[in-house]
């Protein structure tokens, strides 16, 4: 696996194959690639395995449609027609428009490094169309799920303390909109006893400042003082029952247990609650901007789609309770 040069630092690009089939030269610069995207980039350590999985699928076409391992050369030379019959081979394989778009992007972040760093330019790639990916909405749970989901957390706890955790986890998700690593990433001492607000690092190492409801600091702080291990600033929030940072796993499988027995949809998600928590603050008034600094959003197009949700939820109550939405004449 392709590791990180700097002495000391810890291995970040995971479950990428020993070697990307290609030629050294060409497995050289693809190192110095991931490298980039850790260092410079700043890329969670999921992105930079997911880029090298992208590329190392597109690696294993190009040797089989070329009929040799593929080099520099061989990357600045492809034509249209040859990322045209990649995409076919991947639609093929039943590979889903999301997931051939994103490889799409993936290939077209590599070329832009390629040619910025005098690796190899090749312009081929910008003429080739990704496929339109459909336009997904939110899905959200009412305000009345996702309170039921939060208040019931405790439901299927094995202990005291274990219940507490999941509550408290899931208060912060749908309390403070976090995403299920962010939660998990917190440490004891990154979590502010007393303070009304907190900071957060999201994607790309990225900083935000998040309120935080009086109610979430209580379950946070009662769970905290119900654990059986020794919790000091920098022991993980939460553990999971041999005192290792939770996994996310768990926390998805507590919800997946909780939606069963609450008759909730397949939807019902840990990211659910995160959804749940922007919609929410919108239908109450909340403004885009302020909602996307809330949820750490790059782009406002990212939180704009939360517009759709409430305005799906506005005509399906007019469809439902408008006399003259009910009527069929």
């Amino acid at each position: 696996m392709p590791r990180n040069p700097r002495s000391g630092d810890k291995q970040l690009i995971k479950d990428i194959p020993e070697q990307f089939l290609a030629e050294p030269a060409l497995q050289k610069a693809l190192v110095g690639w991931l490298d980039w995207l850790s260092h410079e980039r700043r890329a969670a350590d999921n992105t930079v395995t997911s880029y090298g999985r992208d590329i190392a699928g597109f690696l294993n076409f190009l040797a089989n449609h070329l009929g040799y391992t593929p080099g520099i050369k061989d990357l600045s030379n492809l034509k249209p027609v040859d990322f045209r019959a990649f995409l076919a081979a991947e639609g093929n394989l039943s590979k889903s428009k999301t997931t051939i778009a994103r490889k799409m992007s993936t290939l077209r972040t590599l070329f832009r490094y390629f040619d910025r760093n005098n690796v190899l330019s090749n312009g081929a790639i910008g003429t080739v169309r990704t496929p339109r990916v459909p336009k997904s909405i939110p899905k959200a749970l009412s305000i009345e799920e996702a309170l039921e989901l939060v208040e019931c957390a405790d439901v299927f706890a094995a202990e005291v303390w274990i219940g507490k955790r999941d509550r408290a986890l899931l208060m912060l998700l749908y309390g403070c909109g976090l995403r299920i690593g962010e939660a998990l990433s917190l440490d004891v001492g990154t979590f502010p006893k007393d303070s009304d607000v907190m900071t957060i690092t999201g994607k790309g190492n990225k900083q935000r400042v998040v309120p935080i409801l009086p109610v979430v600091t209580k379950a946070v702080n009662e769970y905290v003082k119900s654990s059986p291990f020794s919790m000091n600033a920098n022991t993980p929030l939460f553990l999971g029952v041999r005192g290792k940072r939770l996994n996310p796993g768990v926390a998805q499988a507590v919800v997946r247990s909780l939606r069963g027995f609450l008759n909730l949809p397949d939807t019902a998600t840990p990211h659910a609650l995160r959804h749940s928590f922007a919609t929410h603050l919108l239908s109450g008034g909340g403004d885009l901007r302020t909602i996307q600094e809330l949820l750490g959003h790059a782009s406002l197009s990212t939180t704009q789609r939360y517009t759709d949700v409430d305005e799906a939820r506005l005509q399906a109550v007019y469809n439902r309770t408008h006399p003259r939405a009910r009527r069929q004449t």
